[in-house]
């Protein structure tokens, strides 16, 4: 159980686990969980925690539990419980025979409860929510005991009993803790360890009718599975006193918790209090809309496991909160995609090109290379002909400076193809819109080269027309168009930072013959465009392919300058 062959960096959780095999703390056991609440869709936030616990498992030879914290059911969903499953096997984490519910636990808790009760660490307390929090106090002032602290053993007892069996309507009793009430942790000033739910629960049914409170709930699940590093996030530092008395006080087994610091990204939000009104609203398609920074929507969108885990690993481990550049995650995204995704050519925004003096019925297949980063990937055909489709983009009647594409007069190179001189151009009678380019090419430079030495200044993909696929093309951007979107100006709402120009469809664009039977998830590299995958709503008839990343990695330029 060590980590001296381990390619990941060093962190200070590492370390802790280290020093604590090396002083043999738990038996030379390292075990984790990742404990999620089936209450949502886990986001890239999540699959940080996940990769934290999961990866230093596995790397000190140890077990991860998957548990679902299911201790709200007004909340929680079986669909959410599938979901995040089906999103932690997808990141490529396997937690075995080893899936518990908090709620598998609710009798040893209730009778966890009963001891604090009996040893007189615990109280029923009648005061309303909104009492409690009044005597609570304040961070500048301390708490006022409940006038129902001081009840007796058997009266407590006798209530929370009668709680149990359904006797009291929901939000009339509370069980608490009986700890301090001037201590400068609001934490300690004796918390809610139960409350009153008459709620069916989607895996206990209606036999429970109080329902634990999370921090009352959390390490008791961790010392019932054994758990060795209880790994949370750093807004839970401050509950760690609180997660330590409830198990001093029991004297049952104590696993160590250690916090870590949260990953944001700019550009994007990852509280559902904030998503969801986007989801409602139908500002966005659903929780796996491709601009959702769900596990859902980046699967959909293209996002590859192994490109999460590099961000990951290359991110490190903080002890503090940390808002990384969003433009490092599609950094780590292209720098998977360009080595797996193969190459091949379509035009999103299609103009004619007709090469006069191209033979009218003839049809080549040329060889095109599948992907330059892998050999063993091998070459596909790809049919040429006289009529084909070229981006509106690479063709200026008129060109700015500085414009090495199309142009009338000039000679460029048709990828894989020949090179071609533009001859004139055919224009819409009625607008003047420029649409059919014409051109004549050179036999000789078959295969993208000129015998001759000579060069061009540009490279232009295209699509044959008559063997060109129809197809819808959906370009993702930013959903935000503010780096973070919850700083708000006055007067503001992060509604309003919301991107115009996040998605844009085009229904009409032109594909190679090669992509006639893409299958949902396939990603490839649109040569000279980008990155795109298809989308589980395509078809045979008209396959939609789902813009995933451009080309253009301004992370690396970052780097680059840096250096």
């Amino acid at each position: 159980m060590n980590a001296t062959n381990s390619n990941r960096p060093d962190d200070f959780i590492r370390d802790i686990v280290r020093q604590d095999l090396k002083t043999n703390k738990f038996d030379g056991r390292v075990h984790t969980r990742f404990p999620p609440e089936p209450n949502g869709y886990l986001h890239i936030g999540h699959a940080k925690a996940v990769w934290i616990s999961f990866s230093i498992a596995e790397e000190f030879g140890g077990l991860c539990n998957l548990r679902f914290d299911d201790t709200d059911p007004t909340k929680e969903e079986q669909k959410y419980v599938d979901a995040i499953k089906q999103d932690i096997h997808w990141l490529g984490w396997d937690w075995g025979d080893r899936l518990y519910f908090a709620s598998d636990y609710f009798e040893q808790m209730y009778e966890y409860a009963l001891q604090l009760i009996e040893k007189g660490k615990a109280y029923v307390d009648k005061l309303s929510a909104d009492e409690i929090r009044e005597y609570r106090g304040t961070l500048t002032e301390p708490g006022k005991p409940s006038p129902y602290r001081d009840r007796t053993i058997e009266e407590n007892l006798d209530l929370f009993t009668r709680m149990k069996a359904g006797e009291f309507p929901d939000g009339s009793y509370v069980l608490r803790a009986k700890i301090d009430m001037a201590s400068p942790n609001m934490n300690m000033r004796d918390p809610v360890m139960y409350r009153i739910l008459h709620a069916t629960h989607p895996h206990t049914g209606a036999k429970w009718c109080i329902y634990p409170m999370y921090d009352w709930a959390h390490g008791l699940e961790d010392s019932i599975e054994g758990i060795t590093h209880s790994l949370c996030s750093l807004e839970f530092e401050d509950h760690r006193p609180l997660y330590d008395w409830f198990l001093d006080e029991l004297g049952i087994y104590h696993p160590q918790q250690i916090e870590f610091g949260r990953y944001s990204l700019t550009y994007t939000v990852m509280s559902k209090r904030v998503l969801r009104p986007l989801v409602e609203a139908g500002t966005v398609s659903g929780w796996d809309d491709p601009r959702m920074p769900t596990l859902s929507g980046m699967r959909r969108r293209g996002y590859t496991p192994e490109a999460i885990k590099i961000y990951c690993e290359s991110s490190g481990v903080s002890r503090a909160n940390t808002t990384i550049d969003i433009a490092f995650l599609e950094h780590c995204l292209r720098e998977d995609l360009n080595k797996r995704a193969p190459r091949v050519m379509g035009v999103l925004r299609p103009l004619r090109l007709v090469i006069d003096n191209y033979p009218e019925n003839q049809v080549e297949e040329l060889d095109a290379v599948n992907n330059p980063e892998d050999p063993g990937a091998g070459k596909r055909k790809v049919p040429f002909s006289k009529v084909l489709y070229i981006e509106q983009d690479d063709f200026r009647e008129v060109p700015p400076p500085k414009y090495y594409r199309l142009t009338p007069g000039r000679e460029v190179r048709l990828r894989y193809a020949y090179f071609v001189t533009c001859v004139g151009v055919k224009k819409d009678e009625k607008t003047g819109e420029i649409i059919e380019v014409h051109c004549t090419y050179d036999p000789a430079t078959r295969g993208g080269d000129a015998p001759d030495g000579r060069r061009v200044q540009s490279t232009l993909h295209w699509v044959s027309a008559t063997h060109a696929i129809e197809a819808e093309a959906r370009l993702y951007d930013k959903l935000f168009n503010r780096e973070n979107p919850l700083d708000v100006e006055e007067g503001a709402d992060y509604k309003d930072y919301l991107n115009p120009d996040s998605l844009e469809v085009l229904k009409s664009c032109r594909v190679e013959p090669s992509l006639a039977k893409a299958s949902p998830g396939s990603l490839y590299q649109f040569e000279r465009i980008g990155y795109f995958c298809v989308d589980p709503d395509t078809s045979s008839e008209k396959p939609v392919f789902n813009r995933t990343v451009t080309l253009r990695d301004t992370w690396a330029k970052i780097q680059k300058q840096q250096k």
